[in-house]
């Protein structure tokens, strides 16, 4: 049965971009080999680049962002069980970062398994609510199943007008208009980004670019107060869960915001403390009048106790409170051996070289 869905992949630039703003440290060496890599890409040299990536990974095996990149070069040789298993494999070892998921939904679609990829790309969408990519590819992965359902009542019953009305509606909807003006595609045939427009590694950027900041308007003698309220210790660590925002104001990229938010969750919950604390920014106000390095070995402590932490955090609320700063307030649900908790917290962030920076931290609105 032919169709003609299109199932896209994100460029590798995305996944950087999410893995800095998870506080994932990115060493010169690796950027040179994706760039690289990326660039005998381009050239159609796959395996080349498939060469340069396994250089990289024999240094440092368990690198997230290089572990990605070479997923889709496999992809490109036509490698698919051994690209579906490393993508597989970052959905275990990063469940917080939904590219990997997207990834292995498209190569589950490619193999006609269409029910794993309606699973991945639901865990793509529950990590990252926003993630369009994943919505589009679902709307598909619908569309196929429906195709495939019509498709079966029509054998067992030729004559039901109803069901072919149906797949011929489907078949022109996905059919007829394929994504960007390109032709459709088989049911065997992965659509990907091409090789020659993977672009190169780049500082963090929003799943969906940002607009740009509007002028600061003066701050209400409320807000004043509120911006310079003292800040109390965070709560006892709690366990991840995706984050779902709520409407901001107008102009914030809010995609950039709620991944910063996102990730201090995610490396909070799996007890990643050197990620975690790379998300607070120099001039964070340390609470209690501590200094910043008696706070960090507090933080340390309460994070690595035995037993696992969850974190969950929704209704994700953000205003602007300076030209680069702003306030996201959010329920934060939290469990810990013998500890379990819904408190409404309160973070400000600073925008530093493009990634957003906690620079105060509360308990309350």
């Amino acid at each position: 049965m032919a169709s003609s869905t299109r199932f896209r992949l994100p460029l590798a630039s995305r996944i950087a971009a999410a893995l800095i703003m998870l506080g994932v440290s990115l060493q010169p060496a690796f950027a040179n080999s994706v760039q690289e890599a990326e660039k005998l890409l381009r050239q159609k040299q796959p395996q080349q680049a498939l060469e340069q990536i396994d250089l990289f990974l024999a240094k440092v095996p368990r690198d997230p962002q290089g572990r990605f990149f070479k997923g889709l070069i496999l992809t490109e040789l036509g490698r698919v069980p051994e690209a579906t298993s490393v993508f597989q494999k970052l959905t275990e070892d990063y469940p917080e970062l939904p590219e990997p998921y997207n990834n292995l939904a498209v190569l589950y679609a490619q193999q006609k398994q269409f029910d794993k990829a309606k699973t991945a790309l639901e865990m793509a969408i529950r990590t990252h609510p926003s993630y369009a990519v994943a919505h589009e590819n679902l709307g598909d992965i619908y569309a196929r199943m429906a195709t495939q359902a019509y498709d079966r009542a029509l054998q067992l019953d030729s004559s039901n007008i109803g069901a072919q009305s149906k797949l011929n509606l489907i078949r022109e909807m996905v059919g007829n208009a394929p994504r960007g003006g390109s032709k459709p595609t088989s049911s065997s045939t992965l659509a990907a980004t091409p090789p020659s427009t993977v672009a190169a590694v780049t500082p963090p950027v929003a799943v969906v670019p940002p607009k740009p900041p509007e002028p600061a308007k003066p701050a209400s003698p409320a807000a004043t107060a509120t911006a310079t309220a003292t800040e109390t210790p965070a709560a006892t660590p709690s366990a991840a869960a995706a984050a779902s925002p709520t409407d901001g104001a107008a102009g914030l990229p809010m995609a950039d915001i709620t991944r910063t938010i996102e990730g201090w969750a995610a490396a909070w919950a799996r007890k990643d403390v050197s990620a975690y604390l790379a998300l607070y920014d120099s001039t964070f106000e340390v609470p209690g009048k501590k200094s910043r390095k008696a706070w960090e070995a507090e933080r340390r402590a309460r994070i690595d106790k035995p037993g696992a932490i969850e974190v969950r955090i929704e209704n994700v609320q953000v205003t602007r409170v300076g030209a680069d700063r702003v306030k996201a307030t959010f329920r934060q649900h939290y469990k810990a051996v013998g500890l379990k908790s819904s408190t409404t917290k309160t973070l400000v962030l600073v925008s530093r070289d493009g990634r957003w920076m906690i620079q105060r931290e509360r308990v309350g609105g």
